[in-house]
């Protein structure tokens, strides 16, 4: 098992710095980026007072095992993850980069969160049960909790700069960015993830839903930030799968469920994590991994 210390934030001051999201610092690198995930983890959109050790090298490598997996199906705005390929300027930042950074094409994103669902879990299920309804799309009645849809459904959501996503319908995509391409997404989205979803199962994990995002590099439509992580991602275990209620999963729910038991309004400052919480929340993203791809960080 992995037990690396645990990298919160980054500071390259040779590089100009692009952007520092909830996990990942990505610093401009020669007309690309230099994309680095740390081990930074956020809760009801807020980012915690510990961070979970490993979680960095996880989220980038198990994105790596995706986009090559994928690569038939989607480009990638990979260039490489490769520390040797990477200028020599940045050898004395090897002990930060190593399995936790890649070095990506710039991209023209798409702001629309491009979510595939085939269990009825999270948001969805909440929306259902009051309307029946998941962004807009009319499921049959008598569904439970965590239950397999009759088939896959794609339910966008528009990002947002502050708070939580927004999940609207295809139809209202549609008009933002244009009826073409908004179905060539659609159908890009369910076809990786019923790809993924077999290849999943076949490695004892139900990929229940995921999201992705999408950009271009010139004409050229790519896949870009991560793919298929548990950050991204709800995997359950199929052993013990059973619908009417909540799974255990390998995402970080664990943490939310924590955090559910504290007098904590959801807002900063965010509170720290108990050792063992922290402990079982890296066990879960390193089980993950082994379990996708075979390997041991």
């Amino acid at each position: 098992m992995c037990n690396d210390g645990v990298l919160l934030e980054t500071n390259f001051f040779d590089l100009p710095l692009r952007a520092r999201g909830k996990v990942r610092d990505i610093y401009e690198l020669d007309g690309d980026l230099l994309f680095v995930a740390t081990d930074r983890i956020s809760a009801f959109d807020c980012i915690l007072g510990s961070g979970i050790p490993c979680k960095g090298r996880v989220l980038t490598q198990t994105s790596l095992f995706w986009f090559d997996f994928l690569k038939d199906l989607i480009p990638s705005h990979v260039v490489t993850a490769d520390l040797r390929k990477y200028p020599a300027r940045l050898a004395t930042l090897n002990v930060f980069l190593d399995g936790r950074s890649m070095i990506v094409k710039k991209a023209k994103m798409i702001e629309v969160e491009c979510v595939a669902r085939g269990y009825l879990s999270g948001s969805a299920w909440k929306e259902y049960q009051v309307q029946g309804t998941v962004c807009g799309i009319k499921l049959v009645p008598g569904l439970r909790e965590s239950e397999r849809l009759p088939e896959p459904i794609f339910t966008p959501a528009t990002k947002a700069q502050t708070g939580h996503d927004e999940n609207v319908s295809f139809e209202q995509i549609a008009l933002t960015i244009g009826a073409e391409l908004a179905a060539r997404l659609r159908d890009l989205t369910l076809a990786i993830y019923n790809r993924a979803a077999d290849y999943a199962a076949g490695r004892g994990l139900i990929l229940a839903d995921t999201k992705f995002e999408f950009g271009f590099i010139g004409d050229e439509l790519v896949l870009a930030d991560e793919a298929l992580t548990p950050d991204s991602s709800r995997y359950w275990p199929a052993d013990g799968y059973k619908p009417s209620g909540p799974q255990p999963s390998f995402d970080k729910q664990y943490v939310r469920d924590y955090l559910e038991t504290l007098k904590w309004n959801k807002r900063p400052p965010a509170p720290t994590l108990p050792a063992d919480v922290v402990r079982k929340t890296s066990e879960k993203y390193q089980e993950a991994y082994r379990r996708l791809t075979g390997k041991v960080l």
